[in-house]
């Protein structure tokens, strides 16, 4: 059973577990597989708009999909969580990634 199979498993079991989505939606992207790992993540951004871990994936796969519009707008959006959320570090990564999209 692959990882990305047992985390499906559990999933089953704590279908509300935003970590377990995550974490899924991170196996999808490390697999290249950025339309399953955009879904999941879009899921995660509807659901719980505060999981700020999803926002920089989300503009990630945005990336590799070559859609830099909506990676700029999820990017901009993950900013602002992070500020209300003071979260320094993901601020400043998030800032980071949209300077470097946006030069």
């Amino acid at each position: 059973m692959t990882r990305l199979e047992q985390l499906q498993q559990i999933l089953e079991q704590e279908p509300d577990d935003v970590f377990l989505q995550y974490a899924i939606a991170i196996e999808y992207f490390s697999a290249n597989d950025f339309e399953k790992a955009l879904g999941c993540l879009k899921n995660i951004i509807a659901n719980k708009p505060d999981y700020l871990a999803a926002y920089y994936q989300t503009g990630k796969c945005y990336e590799e999909l070559k859609q830099f519009e909506e990676a700029k707008s999820i990017y901009a959006k993950g900013i602002e969580l992070a500020h209300k959320q003071n979260k320094a570090k993901t601020l400043n990564e998030l800032r980071e990634v949209l300077f470097l999209l946006e030069d």
